[in-house]
């Protein structure tokens, strides 16, 4: 029989793969038929990582964010060109700059969390059950379902995701050899005295209606709930919370994952529309807002290492 893959967090490709297939979602459209500000922006894998690299790089402080974004995407436009001009770019990212962030960071913007605030492009690398040593005996995904039964309540947005990780072949597939990738940002959000790290992961995917119009409505929570599903971001999701665990509990001096660690965002841009983004029970449009427990975290991370 084949050997079986070892698990990765991203596609072992220069270009993200954030749209290269429709994720067919069954959930209807919910909230205001705000337009989307990339309604009518190309799709496609360098369209995804040219978005993802200017927003790696440019300064939400800048005087013209305007003129700040446009000039990254000129800087980048040359590793991934695209048929929309810079300004057209930029104007359609202004608007997720101003939209808010949900409940992981009540009522902030990304316009307002500076460079220093933001650890970008966070590369990782280690090994899993011994690394590229023979291991006699290694965890599996349906290991991972398992702790996710045992730590997410039963109205988790994302408690279904433990019955697709302990059966069939994806629950089969081992934990072992080594686990590299990139996590986008993690941004630190203050709120008085108390200071949290949130993981962000950028997502450019479209979810329209066939040729309907592009809304903030695509984007609302039941909807965002699905393409987290059906694309396996719950796992990604997960293994960023690891990366983030480990590397706190490294470098932050007095690190406890209670008050510290402060969930994931994941930020679907194209539904993130500004001051006008509706909200629905405290959740943005665009915006999908996920806080695994931390002891969840942390058993995972132990898991890997098992």
């Amino acid at each position: 029989a084949a050997e079986e893959s070892p698990v990765s967090s991203e596609p072992e490709s220069t270009d993200l793969d954030d749209e290269v297939a429709d994720i067919p979602l069954v959930a209807p459209a919910s909230g205001a038929d705000v337009p989307s500000p990339m309604a009518d922006l190309p799709s496609g894998a360098a369209f995804g990582s040219l978005v993802h690299a200017v927003l790696e790089t440019a300064d939400p402080f800048a005087d013209d964010l305007a003129a700040e974004l446009a000039e990254q995407v000129r800087r980048h436009s040359a590793r991934w060109p695209v048929t929309v001009t810079a300004e057209e770019l930029a104007a359609a990212l202004v608007p997720m700059h101003d939209t808010e962030l949900g409940p992981l960071a009540p009522g902030v913007t990304l316009r307002q969390i500076g460079l220093a605030d933001r650890l970008r492009e966070l590369d990782f690398e280690f090994p899993m059950a011994g690394g590229d040593t023979a291991a006699a005996a290694f965890a599996r995904l349906s290991d991972v379902g398992a702790l996710l039964t045992e730590h997410l309540s039963a109205d988790d947005p994302l408690a279904a995701y433990a019955g697709r990780l302990s059966a069939g072949a994806l629950g089969r597939q081992p934990l072992r050899g080594y686990l590299s990738g990139s996590v986008d940002a993690v941004l630190r959000i203050r709120d008085g005295s108390v200071t949290k790290y949130v993981v962000v992961d950028y997502k450019t995917n479209w979810l329209g209606i066939a040729d309907a119009p592009l809304t903030a409505a695509d984007y609302g929570r039941e909807r965002m709930v699905e393409a987290m599903l059906h694309s396996d971001y719950p796992l990604q999701a997960l293994l960023y919370s690891v990366v983030l665990h480990r590397y706190l509990s490294w470098r932050l001096p007095g690190y406890d994952p209670q008050h510290h660690l402060g969930g994931v965002m994941y930020l679907f841009v194209r539904g993130m529309c500004g001051a006008l983004t509706p909200v629905q029970d405290g959740h943005p449009a665009g915006v999908f807002s996920w806080n695994p427990p931390p002891a969840l975290t942390i058993a995972l991370s132990g898991l890997l290492d098992a």
